[in-house]
């Protein structure tokens, strides 16, 4: 994953978009070398990140064995944060920094509930770590800068679009998330960035409705850096936080017309034990009737925390007499569920 000279030379290139973000953010400071200098430095923080999971990971289907994507250098011991998703069952991992020079790397810790991870690299990192901003200050038209190690464009001007809900098919609602466009190509570990050079949310997908579910506009999904400071001190202390894990089914689902319905089931998780079937229709939780997947992930939370039963009302797919019934599943909290390598 070692960067080329000529994706190194994107990154100096790519400087010259960021007047217009400072620009746009707020009064012009006294001179250009004063706009470049943080940003500069954020981007020198920014890593290259690769990991590789053993074949029987539970996520090895969906995720694949060799991932690799961004990362930020968050302190001056070597500390890189991420997307959980790129490091997640990983049983081996590494850096490549902005000048090329790789390093291995310790898993630190994994969150599914906020989707972040951390790293510490097994060696001195030439790069000032980044500061953390402010995501909460971010609304609809603020201007940011999104940066990643690798792509044809690594450094991007870009607006936030919308904050909102997002959920993911794999059990995970973020609140507040971050939607911005035009969309980074490599997004996942991405870095979002003021144009103080201040670190506000971690890449983790893309998607094409950025501006809301019915107008379709391609861009990405920031999770917000506010989620990790809570947590951050348990993180590195424990590779976890310290508040119970929401409960985890073992269940994908996807929404069609204001119904859930379950797309595959986890092999040998919580649902699947307790009978769910793919095709059915998640109707209600808990005698209460869902009107969406952020309504139902809402509702599953409010059962309990991670180790609690939770009621889902459910709508079999091969049902005749369109009879709901109700499935109690025995949840677990999902780290407990994946694989979970040393030293994590």
């Amino acid at each position: 994953m070692e960067q080329s000279p000529l994706q190194r030379l994107a990154f100096a290139a790519s400087l010259s978009g960021i007047l217009f973000v400072a620009a746009c953010a707020g009064p012009i400071k006294n001179t250009a070398e004063a706009e470049v200098a943080p940003i500069e430095q954020a981007i020198n923080a920014i890593v290259g990140i690769y990991a590789d999971i053993p074949g029987d990971a539970h996520s090895a289907r969906s995720l694949g064995t060799r991932r690799q994507g961004s990362g930020v250098l968050i302190d001056d011991d070597g500390l890189i944060l991420t997307v959980g998703y790129l490091i997640l069952e990983a049983e081996r991992a590494g850096i490549v920094s902005i000048n090329g020079e790789s390093l291995p790397a310790d898993i630190v810790a994994y969150d599914h509930d906020s989707g972040f991870g951390l790293l510490r690299a097994k060696g001195p990192i030439n790069a000032k770590p980044i500061g953390f901003g402010s995501s909460a200050q971010l609304l609809p038209g603020s201007p940011v800068l999104a940066v990643s190690f690798e792509g044809p464009e690594p450094v991007i001007p870009a607006r936030v679009i919308s904050r909102r809900p997002f959920v993911g098919y794999w059990e995970y609602l973020l609140e507040k998330a971050i939607f911005t466009a035009p969309p980074l190509s490599e997004y996942g570990g991405a870095a979002l960035i003021d144009n103080d050079g201040r670190l506000l949310g971690i890449g983790s997908l893309m998607v094409n409705d950025a501006l809301d579910d019915t107008t379709p506009m391609f861009g990405n999904v920031f999770v917000p850096i506010d989620l990790l400071k809570p947590i951050l001190d348990d993180l590195i202390a424990k590779g976890r936080p310290s508040v119970p894990a929401a409960p985890w089914l073992g269940l994908f689902s996807d929404e069609a017309e204001g119904r859930v319905i379950v797309t595959r089931l986890s092999t040998g998780g919580p649902a699947e034990k307790s009978g769910v079937e793919e095709g059915d229709i998640i109707i209600g939780v808990g005698g209460h009737r869902v009107r969406n997947q952020v309504d139902m992930y809402r509702k599953i939370r409010k059962q309990g925390r991670a180790g609690d039963s939770v009621a889902l009302d459910v709508l079999a797919h091969d049902s005749y007499d369109l009879k709901i019934r109700r499935i109690l599943i025995e949840s677990l909290d999902r780290r407990d569920w994946i694989k979970v390598p040393d030293p994590l």
